[in-house]
């Protein structure tokens, strides 16, 4: 508990947003700080080159940010037509990375501090070198196979041809020299000066889509967030292209039950639980995609008779089958940050799968995301890839409030596992009142794309035994990196109270 804080997945990332803090930054600068520093040392789930997205509350009034990239404007349908899904790897799945654009557009609204100084300790680490941790360094072990086609991504995050294990130092020095010109430009170098030209080179060479109009003209896009009524707070998310709409007709199912009278982790909370997050999920990835082609309006989706017909499907006693899903995320960082003077800020930011496309662009150190991953190639699809389109993205950050004030800043990384995150840490916050702490250290269930429930250890006999009477397909006691990672800020009357995940390197820090 303190009056200033940070929450995230790595410590050195947190140090980083409190120094911040205590040069007299507030929680914006904070949050870019550590968001910067991760990139260097969780190089496994983000990096110069990912998208970002970010809710801030200024002390007056929530403000969303989008800060993904569109597709190149030469991808279509018949760029893709040999394929039957989108390529996971290389220049065609890398969409327009929108992070560096959004750190400048939230450092100039929002910020204190010289947006140059918001950089000193990620260019440290990144010249000097860190201590890789525990749980980066096994991510990074896993991405040695994926990646081994990509010598540009040896060369930079593959010293001695292998990944580094916890403990040992890493360092890039291009990704130094990289930071330092998106720094002095305001990231303008990375879209249209010597960083962009990198890039751009790289792609040419290599024959990619990507041209220079297609980084000239990235814009982020400041969005009204989205909202649902829970238990007498409102879980704000941000609207499509994002999936936080899952997390919301979730909710909006479940409040039409008394999930309070049930007993926590028990058979029946969690099978209601199950059953309106898979109807929300199958609705959401469904109709997901870009804003300017959703077939179906957010205020459709959220409308009070809608989930009352969508709750009334539920079964008590039956478990139902599972919508489509889109591919699996396993490479997010989540982080969130307050001040005393009551601002806020729930930020995301992420490559996509891992190190993203697996592209490095030589000589910079900056890995490319592979957003573009995300797009579908189904005719009719909303989300059916179609050039300067955004793709459905699984990254959200989650803010709850109360009464028009902000109660709360908080994600969950993972993939498909973020709405359903969000939806366990209300369930637990708002109808079994646990703490910030024990809510997210509680286990978690996950819903397999197959309808398969996946149980982390914690659940009792019983529990597993209701649920398979319930006809759930239950794999127990497991210990998946399925399950992400949260971090939470709640605010006290007078400071905050901060929670970070076990599951994860990180820390919640404060003064």
């Amino acid at each position: 508990m303190a009056g200033n804080v940070v929450a995230t997945s790595q410590p050195l990332a947190a140090q980083a947003g409190l120094q911040m803090l205590l040069r007299g930054g507030n929680a914006v600068d904070a949050a870019l700080a550590a968001a910067i520093v991760l990139t260097v040392v969780e190089p496994t789930g983000n990096g110069i080159g990912s998208d970002a997205f970010a809710m801030v509350w200024d002390g007056q009034r929530l403000h969303g940010i989008n800060g993904s990239g569109c597709a190149p404007m030469d991808w279509s349908p018949v760029y893709f037509t040999d394929l039957d899904e989108m390529p996971m790897l290389g220049w065609d799945s890398v969409t327009v990375p929108g992070a560096v654009g959004l750190w400048a557009a939230l450092s100039r609204k929002f910020g204190c501090l010289p947006f140059e100084e918001l950089f000193e300790a990620a260019i440290l680490y990144a010249s000097d070198g860190f201590l890789v941790s525990p749980y980066t360094a096994r991510q990074w072990g896993f991405a040695v196979d994926l990646y081994k086609e990509f010598p540009s991504f040896a060369q930079a995050f593959l010293p001695n041809g292998r990944a580094p294990q916890a403990g040992e130092r890493f360092a890039c020095p291009e990704q130094a020299d990289s930071l330092e010109e998106i720094a002095v430009s305001w990231g303008k170098s990375f879209y249209q000066g010597h960083l962009a030209y990198s890039i751009l080179d790289a792609a040419a060479q290599q024959g990619a889509a990507l041209k220079e109009g297609d980084l000239a003209s990235h814009e982020h896009e400041w969005v009204k967030p989205i909202s649902v009524e829970y238990r007498g707070v409102e879980l704000c998310e941000l609207p499509p292209n994002g999936q936080g709409l899952a997390a919301l007709i979730a909710l909006g199912i479940l409040r039409q039950f008394d999930m309070a009278s049930l007993q926590p982790d028990s058979a029946e909370s969690l099978h209601l639980q199950l059953e309106a997050m898979k109807i929300a999920l199958a609705i959401a990835y469904r109709h997901i995609a870009d804003a300017n082609t959703m077939d179906v309006s957010v205020e459709d989706a959220l409308n009070d008779n809608f989930l009352k017909s969508c709750a009334c499907q539920i079964q008590r006693d039956k478990a139902s089958p599972v919508g489509e899903f889109p591919p699996v995320d396993q490479g997010t960082v989540y982080l969130t940050t307050a001040d005393e003077s009551g601002m806020m800020v729930s930020f995301i930011q992420s490559n996509y799968c891992g190190f993203g496309s697996g592209i490095v662009v030589p000589g910079t150190g900056i890995s490319l995301q592979n957003r573009g991953y995300g797009f579908s190639l189904e005719e009719g699809h909303p989300n059916r890839v179609g050039g300067g389109k955004r793709p459905f993205h699984t990254i959200i950050p989650g803010f709850v409030m109360k009464q028009g004030k902000p109660l709360m800043s908080f994600g969950v990384m993972g993939g498909p596992m973020q709405p359903q995150g969000h939806v366990q840490l209300m369930v637990r916050l708002f109808d079994y009142h646990q703490n910030p702490q024990a809510a997210c250290d509680a286990p978690r269930w996950f819903i397999h794309k197959d309808g398969t429930v996946e149980l982390e250890s914690g659940f009792s006999q019983d529990t597993i035994d209701g649920l398979e009477e319930r006809g759930h397909k239950v794999i127990a006691g497991a210990t998946s990196k399925r399950f992400g990672g949260a971090q939470l800020i709640c605010k006290l009357p007078h400071g905050y109270v901060a929670a970070s995940d076990h599951r994860k390197d990180g820390q919640a820090v404060g003064f």
